[in-house]
């Protein structure tokens, strides 16, 4: 059955206006440490490639999903991932599954990619309604309308989720500490800095990687500390845990080929990189979700009546495919607000995209902003419309228009387990509450290499009867 939104009025969500042409260097610069979402211009959104110079070399963006595969898929070994990536991610990830590149990214992907079968997902089903019964008794104590920053709780929560199962032995910190981490290392780290698009030399001071010190000195000492308690639990064999855990499969994993482990500063940037992208781009996708649900009553009054059945069918546990609305609204939220909202790559050599030239060392641009956002590829593109997820449509869309996790070998490790986690907390939130967005809200989508709502997501929280 398909459905379809009448509220009386098209809400369009918030994003930046289109610009009518390119900016100037200077204020392209400081527009891309600003907030990168806006320095796209109309032709973005109307053209499947550009092709140009610009301040940092020979640019192309692929909006063409013919393109995209090329680029991910088919000549996936002629693009590596830009310096720029690794210049602001580099100093805590760069041995990580995230950045790792060729042979060391090919084996720590073997290494890890047994965690999230579906088999072994589905047993941590358990753990997730735990967490989600969690934030609704905590829910539950707000006052009757009290407006809460909703950005905040879920972050909460979905690092409550990796406590439960890929960290059974919990993080050792006080989870607010790590949220404020994350949130300061992305926040600083994740901008971009003139020097860095300039490719100026290393040892030129950047700002904002002198501001995400305090932050990587505190994940360095946690990170430290959880793996020195777990090797002395596996030393004296008193590791209990019956689900497969990340940190277990980190210390013990040996590659099937070689035989060899993980080095020490693979484990730290893995397990940073999980703590980090691993529950923000999921509190994200859920921020997103619930603010739309709010200025779509309609979308959402078919969600909650979702929610209600299924919470009495599948023990709280539903799967996404057993909650085709619910994961309707999500996927079209992270469509609109998509958690990683640029893919770069560097071409090695020169190639042919879609009929255009481009030479070795061009960057190539992948946005799944853009993308997602296309005229060209989606009607009335920057309207909520979760119809397009429903089955019977969800199958015409072309694979790669729709990127939230990425795509081709690269393809987000954790996508089942993200998405499986999202429809549980969603669905529990939906039976218990209504959210409302707070009178004048009108969040601004942020690029701290996640997609954020600057300024965090303040709803009001009101019991449903």
């Amino acid at each position: 059955m398909m459905f379809h939104d009448r509220t009386p009025a098209r809400h369009r969500p918030p994003a930046p206006e289109p610009l009518r042409k390119p900016l100037g260097t200077i204020p392209l610069l400081l527009a891309m440490r600003r907030n990168p979402l806006g320095t796209w211009t109309r032709a973005h959104y109307d053209e499947l490639i550009l092709h140009g110079q610009s301040i940092i070399g020979e640019i192309c963006v692929v909006s063409d999903p013919v393109g995209i595969r090329q680029v991910l898929v088919d000549n996936v070994a002629n693009y590596r991932k830009d310096d720029l990536q690794q210049r602001l991610l580099g100093p805590g990830l760069a041995d990580g599954l995230l950045l790792a590149e060729d042979e060391m990214w090919r084996r720590q992907r073997r290494l890890l990619a047994h965690l999230f079968t579906p088999r072994v997902v589905a047993a941590y089903k358990p753990a997730m309604v735990e967490s989600a019964h969690w934030l609704v008794d905590r829910w539950q104590r707000q006052r009757e309308g009290r407006v809460i920053d909703i950005a905040r709780d879920l972050s909460r929560v979905t690092l409550n989720v990796l406590e439960r199962t890929i960290f059974p032995e919990g993080l050792g910190r006080d989870p607010a500490e790590f949220i404020h981490a994350v949130t300061d290392y992305f926040e600083t780290a994740g901008r971009v800095d003139p020097l860095d698009l300039l490719r100026l030399p290393d040892w030129l001071p950047r700002l904002g990687r002198a501001r995400s010190k305090p932050a990587l000195d505190f994940f360095a000492e946690a990170v430290n500390a959880i793996i020195a308690k777990r090797r002395a639990s596996l030393d004296a064999g008193t590791v209990t845990t019956e689900r497969p855990d990340l940190l277990s499969a980190l210390l013990s994993a040996a590659d099937p080929e070689t035989g060899a482990g993980l080095s020490e500063r693979e484990i730290q940037a893995n397990i940073l990189t999980f703590i980090g992208a691993g529950h923000e781009t999921t509190a994200n996708a859920l921020t997103w979700t619930l603010y739309l649900l709010g200025t779509h009553p309609h979308w959402r009054a078919q969600a909650e009546a979702e929610a209600d059945g299924l919470l009495r069918q599948t023990s709280g546990a539903p799967s996404p495919e057993e909650a085709p609305i619910i994961r309707a609204v999500l996927e079209e939220a992270m469509r609109l607000y998509p958690p990683a909202a640029t893919l770069t790559r560097d071409a090695i050599e020169a190639d042919v995209i879609c009929g255009q030239r481009i030479r070795a060392g061009t960057r190539v641009v992948i946005s799944p902003w853009l993308v997602h956002r296309h005229h060209k590829l989606w009607t009335d593109a920057d309207l909520f419309d979760p119809s397009r997820f429903l089955p019977g449509a969800r199958e015409k869309i072309d694979r790669f228009a729709f990127l939230p996790f990425g795509g081709g070998p690269r393809i987000c490790i954790g996508m089942g387990f993200a998405m499986q986690e999202a429809v549980i907390l969603l669905a529990h939130v939906l039976k218990n509450f209504r959210l409302d967005p707070s009178e004048g809200l009108a969040p601004k989508p942020v690029q701290r290499v996640t997609l954020r709502p600057d300024g965090g997501m303040p709803m009001a929280l009101r019991r449903r009867q």
